[in-house]
């Protein structure tokens, strides 16, 4: 099958095997695919992962492999997206939070498990979500992301005079503003360097402001967004004391962090990584957020290099990868 594979460079080929579903698992044919922060910062060595790239995407059921008496919520044909972590069939894990913290786990595109920039990738049965009729295929390949967006409001109860500021005006910023604008009724505001991007925010009625002029110490929750080492401490510095920080980077390096006054100021640390997908899918199917205005461009996926590429330049939001 066709493949993007991360060895010592990123790599197009036409050869690689074709994966086989182990029991409990499926196949899926791979229709579409996002690319995002977390692919291009493997690139740089995060996490030193080797193999097929790739987390975000949907496709279509082409195989099972069910447990024996296991009766799957899924079908072949169905189209679906898929959670990114994967645990051995004897795990007690029950849910998707278990999951994400198995230490037994491997993570799709990321750690230990072939991705989805491919003809096809194989997921746990039990990982994957049935995409609504009325959801796009352009809409579905950001249920990952939007997931993760959503994962917020399951960690922290955000009140509805608090000041939140969301920092950074790239995909995942915009996601996450979106979401809490459509379930907290709090004072909020994107924070970014792009007006072409914070335009999005304020065309869905939310309140924007440079970096350079965002008010220092502001905030009751300040939720990092930037991909960035240098966004951690512009983060600290917005949030006022006993504020909570919500941190969603990830990223190769190591941040630059002032924890003197962290103490000093009683800051609240919140890491946050994987969310609800059926939380996505339904604010999807009920229109509730906007996804289409992040589609920047899209390429083929034998010029994948080049879609990377073009997804690091400055300015630029969601690149997605036609498969089929």
């Amino acid at each position: 099958m066709r493949a993007l594979v991360v060895a010592d460079q990123l790599t197009y080929r036409e050869d690689y095997p074709t994966p086989e579903p182990p029991p409990g698992e499926a196949r899926i044919r791979i229709t579409r695919g996002g690319i995002c922060n977390t692919d291009v910062e493997i690139l740089k060595g995060y996490f030193g992962f080797r193999g097929v790239l790739g987390h975000e995407f949907v496709g279509i059921v082409e195989s099972l492999n069910p447990l024996p008496g296991a009766a799957p919520h899924i079908r072949i044909g169905d189209r679906v997206v898929g959670e990114i972590n994967c645990v051995p069939c004897d795990s007690p894990a029950r849910n998707a939070f278990e999951r994400a913290q198995d230490p037994t786990r491997n993570t799709l595109g990321i750690d230990r498990r072939d991705g989805a920039f491919a003809d096809y990738t194989v997921l746990p049965v039990v990982n994957l979500h049935r995409v609504p009729d009325g959801v796009s295929d352009d809409e579905a390949v950001f249920v990952e992301p939007l997931a993760a967006a959503c994962q917020i409001l399951e960690q922290v109860h955000i009140q509805p005079t608090a000041h939140v500021a969301v920092l950074g005006d790239g995909k995942l910023g915009l996601l996450c503003a979106q979401v809490i604008a459509a379930a907290a009724p709090c004072e909020l505001t994107v924070i970014g360097k792009h007006d072409n991007k914070l335009a999005i925010a304020r065309d869905r009625g939310i309140r924007t402001a440079s970096i350079q002029e965002a008010p220092l110490r502001a905030f009751d929750v300040v939720v990092e967004c930037t991909g960035s080492p240098v966004g951690f401490e512009h983060a600290r510095r917005l949030l006022r004391p006993r504020g909570t920080l919500v941190l969603k980077s990830t990223y190769h390096g190591l941040p630059q962090v002032n924890l003197t006054m962290i103490v000093v100021d009683e800051i609240t640390i919140v890491g946050s990584r994987c969310g609800p997908f059926a939380a996505a899918l339904r604010l999807l199917a009920q229109k509730r957020v906007d996804v289409r205005s992040l589609i920047h461009a899209r390429y083929p996926l034998a010029q994948g290099a080049q879609a990377i590429e073009h997804a690091q330049q400055s300015g630029v939001l969601k690149v997605l990868l036609d498969v089929a």
